[in-house]
C-alpha cells in the first residue's frame, strides 16, 4: 500500500465547536465512508470565509471603537493643554492623536484578510496583519524614543507648569483612555488570534504609561521636585522598552511561524488519540491572519484500504478543529506503518533538507 495523502476541507473553528453534527460521519457504515471519499464537504470554503469574516469583523469593530475612544481622550486633553501652557501634556496629546491613527494600518490588513485566496496567494492575504503589527512595533519604538528626547530635554532645560490641578486631571484622562483601550484590543486580539492587535493594545498600555509619567511629574512638581519630570520621563521610557520587547516578540514570532508549543503538542495528542493512529510522525502549524493552518503526518496499519485511511484521516482532522484553537484548515497525509512507508519515503529522501 502506497501512502494515502489526505487534504482538509476547510472547517472553520472557532475554539468552541463548530457544528458538524451534520455531516452524517457514520464511521460503521461502510456506504457512509464511501460518500465521504468520494463526494467533497459543501462547506469546502464557506465555513473558512464566514470564520475569517467574523473575525475580521470583530477586529474592526475593537479598531474602530477604540479609535473613537483615543480620538475622545486626545480631544480632552487639547483642552486642557490651552489651561496648563504643559509642553509635556502638549506632546502627549499628540502622542495619542498619532496613535489612535495606528488603527489605519490594522484596518487596511483586516480588509484585505478577508480577500479569498487567488492563484498567486494561495493562502490569502491573512499574513498582512503581520506587517500591520510591524508597523505598530515601530510607532512603539519611535514613542520610545520620543519620551526618552523629550525626558532628557526637560532636563536640560526645565520648563514651569501652571495650574496643576488640570494637568492631574489631563493625566487621569489620559492614562484610564489608554488603559480601557489597550485592555479591549489586548482581550479581542487574543480572541480573534491576532498578534497585530495585541501588539496595537500593548502600544495603548505604552501611552497610558506616558499619560501617567505626567500625573506622576505633577506631583513631583507640587512638592517642589523641579527634577521629578524628566526624571519620571526617563522612568517610563524603560516601561515603554519593556511592552516594546513583548509586542516585537509576539510579532516577529509570528512573522518567523512561531506558534505556541502547548499548541503542537495539543495537535499531537489529539491526532494520537484518533482509533486507527498508530503513530503521529510530524505536525507543523502556522499562524496565517488570526488562523492556524497545520500539516501533519499520520502513521496507519498498512492492511487497510485507502478508504479506510482516508476515513482516519477525516476524523483525525475531525478532531483537531474541535480540539485546537483558531484551527481553520489541517492537510493530513497518512503513511503505511512499517517497512512499505519506509520505502516510499526513501524515494524523496534526498529532497529533504531538515
Amino acid at each position: 500500500m502506497t501512502s494515502a495523502p489526505t487534504n482538509s476541507h476547510g472547517h472553520s473553528h472557532d475554539g468552541h465547536g463548530h457544528g458538524h453534527g451534520s455531516h452524517g460521519h457514520r464511521s460503521g457504515s461502510w456506504l457512509a465512508k464511501l460518500r465521504h471519499v468520494v463526494t467533497p464537504h459543501s462547506h469546502d470554503t464557506a465555513d473558512v470565509v464566514d470564520g475569517a469574516l467574523e473575525a475580521s469583523k470583530r477586529g474592526m469593530r475593537a479598531l474602530w471603537i477604540s479609535f473613537a475612544a483615543l480620538m475622545v481622550t486626545a480631544a480632552a486633553q487639547a483642552v486642557l493643554v490651552s489651561v496648563t501652557s504643559s509642553v509635556a501634556l502638549l506632546g502627549d496629546t499628540l502622542h495619542n492623536f498619532a496613535d489612535a491613527l495606528t488603527a489605519v494600518p490594522l484596518a487596511i490588513a483586516f480588509l484585505l484578510g478577508r480577500r479569498a485566496a487567488t492563484r498567486r496567494f494561495t493562502y490569502g492575504l491573512g499574513r498582512t496583519e503581520d506587517l500591520a503589527g510591524l508597523v505598530v512595533v515601530l510607532v512603539i519604538a519611535g514613542s520610545a524614543g520620543l519620551a526618552a528626547w523629550e525626558a532628557v530635554d526637560r532636563l536640560t532645560h526645565p520648563r514651569q507648569v501652571t495650574n496643576l490641578g488640570w494637568l492631574v486631571l489631563a493625566g487621569l484622562v489620559g492614562f484610564a483612555g489608554n488603559e480601557l483601550v489597550a485592555r479591549y484590543r489586548i482581550k479581542v486580539g487574543k480572541q480573534i488570534g491576532s498578534a497585530a492587535l495585541v501588539a496595537d493594545g500593548l502600544h495603548a498600555r505604552t501611552d497610558g504609561f506616558t499619560s501617567f509619567a505626567v500625573l506622576l511629574s505633577a506631583g513631583g512638581i507640587a512638592a517642589g521636585w523641579s527634577w521629578a519630570d524628566p526624571v519620571v520621563g526617563l522612568l517610563i521610557t524603560l516601561a515603554i522598552v519593556s511592552v516594546l520587547w513583548g509586542a516585537a516578540r509576539e510579532v516577529f514570532g509570528r512573522l518567523l511561524d512561531g506558534v505556541d508549543p502547548h499548541l503542537v503538542h495539543l495537535a499531537e495528542q489529539v491526532a494520537a488519540e484518533t482509533p486507527g493512529v498508530a503513530a503521529v510522525q510530524t505536525v507543523r502549524l502556522r499562524w496565517v491572519g488570526h488562523a492556524l493552518h497545520a500539516e501533519i503526518d499520520i502513521a496507519v496499519d498498512s492492511r487497510l484500504s485507502i478508504v479506510d485511511a482516508h476515513n482516519i484521516a477525516h476524523d483525525a482532522e475531525h478532531r483537531l478543529l474541535h480540539a485546537v484553537p483558531r484551527l481553520v484548515r489541517s492537510n493530513i497525509h497518512t503513511n503505511p506503518l512499517g517497512p512499505q512507508g519506509q520505502l516510499a519515503h526513501s524515494r524523496t529522501a534526498h529532497h529533504n533538507h531538515e
